[in-house]
C-alpha cells in the first residue's frame, strides 16, 4: 500500500523576542493564531501550511537564532500596493519599494520581521501563475 504524502506544512523561525514576533504575525500580517504552547506558537497560512515561532530562549527547539537569517516567507496576496499601504501605515518600514518583476512577472516588495527574517509581500501577474497560487 503507498504511503499518502504530507497533510501540511510548519515552517520554523527562532526568537530571542517571541513575542514581539508574535504580535508581528498576529497583529500586523494577521495570522491567525493556530497554537500556543508557550515557547512556541503557531499561525495559520492560507491552506495547510502553517508558520511556527519558537522562543530559543527557552532551550526548546532543535535550532537556535542566528546573527543573518537566510530564510525568505513569501506571502501571496491579491493587492501588493493595499498591503504596501497598510503595512506602511501600520509604522512597518519595508526594505524595499513596490516594485514589478518583469521577468518572473510579479509585482513585489520586501520587509524584515522583528528577529531578521525576509518576509516578501508579492503577486503574481501572470494570470495561469494567479490561478495556480491563489
Amino acid at each position: 500500500m503507498k504511503e499518502s504524502g504530507p497533510k501540511s506544512s510548519i515552517t520554523w523561525f527562532y526568537y530571542d523576542h517571541l513575542e514581539e514576533a508574535a504580535v508581528f504575525y498576529r497583529d500586523v500580517l494577521q495570522l491567525d493564531e493556530a497554537m500556543d504552547a508557550g515557547w512556541a506558537k503557531i499561525f495559520r497560512l492560507p491552506g495547510r501550511a502553517f508558520i511556527g515561532l519558537v522562543d530559543a530562549t527557552t532551550g526548546k527547539g532543535v535550532r537556535r537564532t542566528q546573527a543573518t537569517n537566510a530564510v525568505l516567507l513569501t506571502l501571496v496576496v491579491d493587492n501588493v500596493p493595499a498591503w504596501y499601504k497598510r503595512l506602511t501605515t501600520a509604522g512597518i518600514r519595508p526594505t524595499s519599494e513596490v516594485k514589478v518583476m518583469d521577468e518572473v512577472q510579479i509585482r513585489t516588495f520586501f520587509l524584515t520581521d522583528p528577529g531578521g527574517y525576509a518576509v516578501e509581500i508579492q503577486e503574481f501577474l501572470d494570470p495561469e501563475a494567479r490561478a495556480m497560487f491563489h
